[in-house]
């Protein structure tokens, strides 16, 4: 089969691999969507490599169908044929974290993670523990099901450790895909969002996603804007998607008394000090991916409310297409891609 490596300097290769054989307790997926996620450009942007294990096929984002299973897989937990998403760690399965459904926080060993030290979903098949694979609701794409196991899912997972929803304000700095993902299911939560970005495309979407008010902070203070918009108190809840030290700071200023902040951008640094925040009350978090279990209850959620997901997406690719897919989705500038596969 052919997979997609990161030969660094923003150069992609396709390359023969072979095709993958089960393990115990393993299936071989056939991938039918694998998408394309921002924290893919740390890897691509990088230095050249030229041997093992830096050049592992790449795609954390995966979705499609079981296509063989490997010894000791029963019949009755899995079958030739079925749509299945992917939770994209999995680790000794052992361990309290693994069994409470959150393999990534593997306190016994490393967790196995594609792109990283396994092979990812940019090729045409996948290994994988059947235990890692969750069942795909048949009126959802195969590209939905690909966002719910990495960018989507992250904002259910955020919105999940942020509480009850229904009639407070959200405020989401950063509308890229984890970030309309939020807006997308907040607003159906019965949140009143307020979408902030300095993209207007990407503000266009938010607000056809049901974000009550958007903010293009580009043109002006953002923390004045949520302000204004909030009768001088500030937002109730405040969500930081960028990963941007200056955006996370406005996110800790834009927030209420009594109010909750959730970052889940890579790569900010949060810094407060505790005389100008200690009597504003705050509840801060942060939230990494989801568990295996709300991946089900994200996938569930979007199927019974019939929400957009695919709208997300604004680019489909073939493999073949991987080097130009890539250099448009290193200018960050707007929209989503997914490689698809017949």
């Amino acid at each position: 089969m052919q997979g997609l490596v990161f030969t660094g300097d923003r150069s992609v290769e396709l390359r023969e691999f072979n095709d993958p054989i089960p393990g115990p307790g393993e299936v071989i997926v056939k991938i039918r969507a694998s998408g394309m996620c921002g924290s893919d450009l740390h890897v691509y942007r990088g230095s050249a490599v030229t041997s093992s294990p830096q050049l592992l096929i790449q795609g954390h984002e995966p979705c499609g169908e079981i296509v063989e299973l490997g010894p000791g897989v029963s019949a009755r937990a899995a079958a030739v044929g079925d749509r299945v998403m992917i939770h994209h760690y999995w680790g000794c399965g052992t361990c309290v974290q693994c069994r409470s459904g959150w393999p990534q926080l593997c306190t016994t060993e490393e967790p196995r993670v594609p792109t990283l030290n396994e092979h990812g979903a940019h090729a045409q098949f996948m290994k994988i523990p059947l235990i890692q694979t969750m069942p795909l609701p048949d009126t959802l794409s195969f590209e939905t099901g690909a966002a719910i196991g990495c960018g989507t899912g992250t904002a259910w997972g955020a919105l999940t450790r942020m509480g009850d929803l229904t009639g407070k304000t959200l405020t989401i700095f950063g509308q890229g895909p984890v970030g309309l993902s939020a807006t997308m299911f907040a607003a159906s939560l019965g949140a009143r969002v307020i979408a902030v970005d300095i993209n207007d495309t990407r503000l266009e979407q938010a607000r056809a996603f049901g974000a009550d008010t958007v903010v293009n902070s580009s043109a002006g203070d953002a923390v004045d804007a949520v302000r204004a918009a909030t009768s001088g108190q500030g937002s109730q809840l405040v969500m930081e998607t960028s990963g941007v030290t200056p955006v996370a700071a406005q996110a800790l200023e834009a927030v209420a008394t009594w109010g909750t902040v959730c970052f889940i951008g890579i790569g900010a640094n949060v810094e407060f000090n505790t005389r100008d925040t200690l009597r504003r009350q705050l509840t801060l978090l942060t939230s990494w991916t989801l568990s295996t279990v709300d991946q089900i209850r994200c996938a569930d959620y979007v199927d019974a409310h019939q929400l957009p997901v695919d709208e997300l997406f604004t680019h489909r690719w073939a493999l073949n297409e991987a080097s130009e897919a890539y250099q448009w989705f290193d200018k960050q500038d707007a929209g989503k891609g997914v490689f698809v596969f017949d």
